[in-house]
């Protein structure tokens, strides 16, 4: 019994042990789809970099629109203080100015009223020594007095100057009363002769005479022997020819 198993064991030994398993190859098949995995993997990082990409660019121009609005909403508030201001500044011109107008408006008032007074005044001043002339026997600068002897008349100054026109008459001689003044400027005109005849152009010539008389300058007339200056109504004559 023992050796029938010991032959056993012998025989086992004897027998060849089995083969090991060989590994796999990998096939085409299997090699392509790794490939395009790994294509589509890094097909996915570049997308997903692409993506990464954008995202931080639209997070820029989003700050940078934040930016935007924000010193838009300060130029806003700065155009509104702006425009504030410039009305409270209008409302200041124009109170200014009409504060300014009126303050004109009362200068100009106040200088007319000024000239009335100086004028009266120096009416006043005239009539006070015309009085008192009259009271002491003579006459005041300014005083309307009959040409008499101790009169010294007004003489024309640019009598040669001033020459009427005529046309159609015959020769004559006009004589023009003037009112001259006591400086020397004619105030009133009135006719005292005219040519002779009637008709239009005789008229005419009369007029003219008068107009003529108007534009005469004076020295004016004295009185006494201080030769105060006087008004007189004095005759001047024009020759027609």
């Amino acid at each position: 019994m023992r050796l029938a198993t010991t032959f056993f064991a012998l025989a086992a030994l004897a027998l060849p042990l089995p083969a090991a398993p060989k590994s796999k190859s990998k096939t085409p098949k299997t090699s392509q789809a790794i490939a395009n995995l790994q294509a589509q993997v890094k097909k996915l990082i570049a997308e997903r970099d692409d993506i990464s990409a954008k995202l931080q660019a639209s997070q820029v121009q989003q700050e940078d629109l934040a930016a935007a609005q924000k010193s838009r909403d300060l130029a806003k508030e700065d155009a509104a203080s702006m425009r504030k201001e410039l009305d409270q500044i209008k409302g200041s011109l124009k109170e200014n100015q009409q504060s300014g107008d009126s303050i004109l408006t009362d200068l100009q008032s106040a200088k007319a009223s000024i000239k009335t007074v100086q004028e009266e005044n120096a009416k006043l001043k005239a009539d006070i020594a015309t009085v008192t002339a009259k009271l002491a026997g003579k006459p005041g600068e300014g005083a309307l007095v009959p040409v008499t002897p101790d009169v010294t008349p007004a003489k024309p100054i640019n009598l040669n100057q001033v020459r009427p026109k005529a046309k159609k008459v015959d020769k004559g001689v006009v004589v023009v009363n003037v009112l001259v003044n006591e400086s020397g400027e004619v105030l009133a005109t009135k006719l005292l002769q005219g040519l002779p005849g009637t008709g239009e152009w005789v008229d005419k010539a009369n007029e003219a005479c008068v107009e003529a008389a108007k534009r005469l300058v004076f020295e004016p007339a004295t009185a006494g022997e201080t030769k105060t200056r006087v008004r007189v109504w004095q005759g001047v004559g024009f020759l027609i020819d």
